[in-house]
C-alpha cells in the first residue's frame, strides 16, 4: 500500500473535523420544543453535543498544529525528546506531537 502525503491526511482530518463542528453548531442552534418534558431532553441532548463540539473543535486546533509542524519542517519529530514519532503511531494518530515513549 502507498504511503499518503502527510498533508493530505491531515487536510482530509481537517475537513472532517470541520465539517463535524458546524453540523453541531448548526443542531445547538436550533430552536427547542414548547413542551418543558421535551425541553429538558433536548437540554440534555444539547450538553452532549456541546461536549461533541468541544471534540471536533479542538481536533481543528490539532490538525492545524499539525500543519504548522510540517510547514516547518518538524512534524514526526517528538516535540519532547526530538527523536522521530513512529510512522505506526502517525498512521494511528496524525496529529501526534510525542513519540510513545515520551507520550506515556
Amino acid at each position: 500500500m502507498a504511503e499518503l502525503d502527510p498533508r493530505v491526511r491531515l487536510q482530509a482530518l481537517l475537513t472532517e473535523y470541520s465539517t463535524r463542528a458546524e453540523a453541531i453548531e448548526r443542531d445547538l442552534s436550533r430552536e427547542h420544543a414548547q413542551s418543558f418534558s421535551e425541553q429538558a431532553t433536548e437540554r440534555q441532548n444539547d450538553m452532549v453535543l456541546q461536549g461533541l463540539l468541544a471534540d471536533a473543535r479542538m481536533g481543528v486546533q490539532e490538525v492545524k498544529q499539525a500543519l504548522e509542524r510540517l510547514d516547518a519542517g518538524t512534524y514526526g519529530e517528538c516535540e519532547k525528546c526530538g527523536e522521530p514519532i513512529n510512522e505506526a503511531r502517525l498512521e494511528a494518530l496524525p496529529t501526534a506531537q510525542h513519540c510513545i515513549n515520551c507520550a506515556d
